[in-house]
């Protein structure tokens, strides 16, 4: 049996900006201490919610770097490293290696794609090449690929793959998932809305774009779940439903950041191409969270 990196809520944080597009490492911290004072189980650096394709090098691992000093192995940093350029997803993956993170997190090649056996050869030529653990990430929507479940079961194979994001909203290639691989893959749901049907089919969590607003009630929901307490885990689920389909109203992260801005962060607006929502958007969203006591 593989270790696994968190069972619970992880928050796929949000890269805080300044007015002039710089990154905002005093909110940054404000963030981290949010999370780690509301039963957020690990933080997932530098995802597509915290804006990765629009960060340097030099950005990405400074960072990772910061958000593992100030969370003193607390909880686990889990640093996202994908790329659809295999050497560059070795390069970065070391790098964020050398700077602290506790396992990585890795989306399938995007844009040139690849085959279900360049899947087993991209992840293990990464996996060979790094001594953390990995989550692998699956999300067609924006990738246009997709990992079968035969597939996952010989990437489980490797020592250093432990887990996945998975986001295709196939719950039955979720199930066989889990059937095939068993303890040799945690399956996370990559999907807020689909947390709870994940745990049900023996899920170890998610990774939480809604978590940034809200980690305490996604913190929760998976407890209760795992102490057996599922009926409270369903309405925590259902109470919070509408929420987190509010925050995909339009591209993520445009929705999340919004939504922290009106609940009082100040995490400034998505660098280009993403943009601010539009004002039916905004207003649409602000009706949710007063809805949620969450802002004016």
């Amino acid at each position: 049996m593989k270790k696994t990196v968190f069972t619970g809520s992880a928050v796929a944080l949000i890269t805080p900006m300044n007015k002039d597009g710089s990154v905002n490492y005093e909110e940054l911290g404000k963030l981290v201490d949010f999370h780690l004072q509301n039963g957020t189980a690990g933080i997932v650096a530098c995802a597509t919610t915290g804006e990765s394709p629009v960060l340097s090098h030099d950005e990405h691992c400074r960072i990772v770097e910061y958000i593992v000093k100030k969370v003193g192995k607390k909880i686990p940093v889990i640093a996202s490293s994908g790329s659809n350029d295999t050497k560059y997803a070795v390069e970065l993956s070391q790098a964020l290696q050398s700077v602290g993170a506790d396992a990585l997190l890795m989306i399938t090649p995007y844009y040139n794609k690849t085959s279900q056996a360049g899947f087993v050869k991209h992840f293990t030529y990464v996996a060979d090449r790094v001594d953390l653990p990995i989550i692998l990430y699956n999300i067609p929507s924006r990738t246009g690929c997709n990992i079968k479940p035969e597939t996952y079961l010989e990437l489980s194979k490797h020592p250093n793959i432990v887990g996945t994001k998975e986001a295709n909203g196939d719950l039955a290639a979720a199930a066989r998932t889990l059937k095939l691989c068993g303890d040799d893959l945690a399956v996370y749901s990559g999907e807020d809305n689909l947390t709870l049907p994940i745990l049900s089919i023996g899920g170890k969590g998610v990774i939480s774009t809604s978590a940034n607003l809200i980690p305490k009630p996604m913190s929760d929901l998976c407890k209760q779940y795992f102490q057996g307490n599922i009926e409270a885990s369903r309405k925590e689920f259902l109470n919070y439903l509408e929420l987190m389909d509010a925050l995909f109203i339009d591209v993520n992260p445009m929705p999340v950041k919004a939504a922290l801005n009106m609940a009082g962060w100040d995490c400034g607006e998505c660098r280009l191409p993403l943009t601010a929502l539009s004002e039916t958007n905004a207003e649409f969203l602000r009706r949710v969270l007063k809805k949620y006591g969450l802002a004016d």
